[in-house]
């Protein structure tokens, strides 16, 4: 087989299931709208879940796309030969259309076609569910499989933990899968190989998940109001795999990111490989975020906290190789020029994501500084020659400041770090983390209760209100919903004055009062727009679109739930006014 690119790949996917009916939808952002549970979108089914729960879609019930994701929980193993941060997510859909028989044969057709991925039928192996005692056993996936001429000895059934998927908060719609595997060639690890041993011969490129349950809080599972498909092939990896390739790095997307910085350290990629990954994986990751139209910037909270971190650690790896952080910009616009033609939001955001990057250069340039300061005041106050493992981690999550640094310094002092105690404080700090990144989602809310949907509509009369007030360039920068509060961000270059908020609330509550009908129409983007519906994130949208109005006060692009009428909201009220970040203001209110 010839080499694979990234641009081919896509491009055979979505045209493969475009030509199977399926309508092609933009990715949706990478950070999850109104979603307090997650920082970053995870999967290609986290936009979609509403869909998967038996709303209607706008472009009908075949969809196909490319969803951005960020994976943040395993960021500490990037530097191997496999680990990202930032991955594209091909995936079909079927919202209670086909499943199985269709799911199965349209992925065995793209796989071994000629016209699409042309691979060697006798390379490639399946698995199905085994079932257990509250699921059967997936027999007819099996079925499908030998229909198709697959052997036996290529099929295998394994246990839940292998083929049924569910979401990480173990709540929400399931179902078994059958995933499909690439035999790399190598030898057997022992007489039972199968694709479930972490040996290296099986690699898995794809995954069906039949989606026809709803698992609850207790366990129990009840069939879903449709039969759903949902399908997931990482590009990355896919290219990886089939290109024959030993690294995710040695796709071609990396390329001229491994070229500019060999140019510029004089240093070679295979000399210097862990150092090279981290600071390509995490200069591609930032620009991502930095350019998603959400104004995330660095900070210590949420994803600005993960962004800075990237960052941060890019830079260190930098001066490893006696680079400073205005690489960064140039390592940057070449991830920008990679990906401008699929995700034109990029280009569009170039000045910012530039500025931001110089901007958290300089500080971090002043962090080593600072951190190196601190050490100091530490190492006065030790009692015997061992900084303890707290005083390290706290130098590093407090001030960023790297344990590896924390180690150089303390040898250039004859002393010596607790490393062991770093890395239990460090370990709880990444449980933390996983916690947040495998959190549950339900469509951009953080449960599917009425009170949430009721913060959902609040967010539509909130901006309609501030762009009454200062005018229409106001948008929503960012939104966080529970059932109990609503967080919305928006630019404003000055805080809001006490006679502003109070007018703020007199609207709203006024628009409330008034007891409007919430009306749903379904049309095209350009219909829409023309329409004077407002749509914050211009870019994510497809052909047919949701446009919600509120009388003639709010006419918006969404397609999250509504309440029927305004006076089911409540009264609303202002808890606190504050900056977000720079010309962002954030307002949290509550509905009582």
């Amino acid at each position: 087989m010839k080499k694979l690119t990234s641009k081919e790949l896509r491009n055979f996917y979505l045209d493969f299931f475009k030509k199977h009916n399926h309508k092609i939808i933009p990715s949706a952002s990478i950070v999850p709208e109104n979603d307090p549970t997650v920082l970053f979108t995870t999967a290609g089914m986290h936009p979609l879940v509403p869909y998967l729960l038996g709303e209607n879609h706008p472009e009908g019930k075949r969809l196909c796309d490319v969803q951005k994701c960020i994976r943040t929980s395993d960021i500490d193993e990037v530097g191997d030969s496999s680990h990202l941060t930032f991955f594209e997510m091909l995936g079909n859909w079927s919202l209670g259309d086909y499943f199985k028989k269709d799911a199965i044969e349209m992925s065995y057709e793209f796989l071994t076609s000629p016209e699409y991925l042309n691979i060697p039928k006798e390379k490639l192996y399946f698995t199905c569910f085994a079932g257990d005692d509250n699921t059967p056993k997936d027999e007819e996936s099996y079925n499908i499989w030998r229909s198709l001429g697959v052997s036996e000895d290529h099929l295998f059934y394994l246990p839940k933990e292998n083929n049924f998927w569910i979401l990480g908060s173990g709540i929400g719609p399931c179902g078994p899968d059958t995933e499909m595997f690439y035999d790399t060639g190598k030898a057997k690890c022992c007489e039972d190989c199968n694709p479930a041993c972490d040996c290296g011969k099986y690699l898995e490129i794809w995954n069906d998940v039949f989606m026809e349950y709803y698992r609850d809080e207790k366990g129990n599972l009840t069939n879903l109001k449709q039969q759903n498909v949902d399908t997931g092939m990482g590009l990355e990896r896919t290219l990886t795999v089939l290109n024959g390739y030993d690294s995710v790095y040695d796709i071609d997307i990396f390329e001229n990111l491994k070229k500019k910085l060999e140019e510029l350290s004089n240093k070679s990629y295979t000399d210097n490989l862990k150092s090279f990954r981290i600071i390509m994986d995490h200069v591609r990751t930032a620009t991502f975020i930095l350019g998603d139209n959400h104004g995330i910037v660095p900070s210590n909270v949420g994803a600005g906290y993960v962004l800075r971190r990237l960052i941060r650690r890019a830079i260190r790896h930098l001066r490893k190789l006696d680079l400073y952080e205005d690489s960064l910009l140039k390592l940057s616009e070449i991830v920008i020029n990679e990906y401008k033609e699929v995700y034109g939001e990029l280009e569009i955001n170039k000045k910012f994501i530039m500025d931001e990057l110089e901007k958290e250069g300089i500080k971090f340039g002043k962090t080593l500084k600072d951190g190196e300061r601190l050490f100091y005041k530490v190492i006065k106050h030790l009692e015997g020659d061992i900084i303890s493992g707290e005083d390290a981690f706290k130098l590093f999550d407090t001030f960023g400041f790297p344990l590896e640094m924390t180690e150089e310094l303390a040898k250039e002092n004859n002393l010596k770090v607790d490393v062991k105690g770093f890395e239990e404080k460090f370990r709880e700090h990444q449980e933390k983390s996983r916690t947040i990144d495998a959190g549950s989602f339900k469509g951009g809310l953080a449960d599917g209760s009425y009170e949430s949907t009721k913060y959902h509509t609040l967010a539509h009369i909130m901006l309609a209100s501030l762009q009454k007030m200062f005018g229409n360039d106001i948008i929503q920068k960012g939104c966080n919903i529970t059932s109990e509060r609503i967080r919305f961000d928006f630019n404003l270059d000055h805080k809001m004055t006490d006679e502003e908020k109070e007018t703020l609330t007199k609207m709203v509550n006024s628009v409330i009062n008034e007891g409007i009908p919430v009306t749903l129409e379904e049309m095209s983007y350009e219909d829409a727009k023309k329409s004077g519906a407002h749509g914050t994130f211009e870019n994510k949208y497809g052909s047919i679109v949701k446009v919600y109005s509120i009388g003639d006060y709010s006419k918006e692009i969404c397609g999250g739930p509504h309440v029927k009428n305004t006076n089911e909201l409540g009264k609303f009220k202002i808890v606190k006014e504050e900056s977000s970040s720079a010309g962002v203001r954030r307002i949290k209110g509550i509905l009582e």
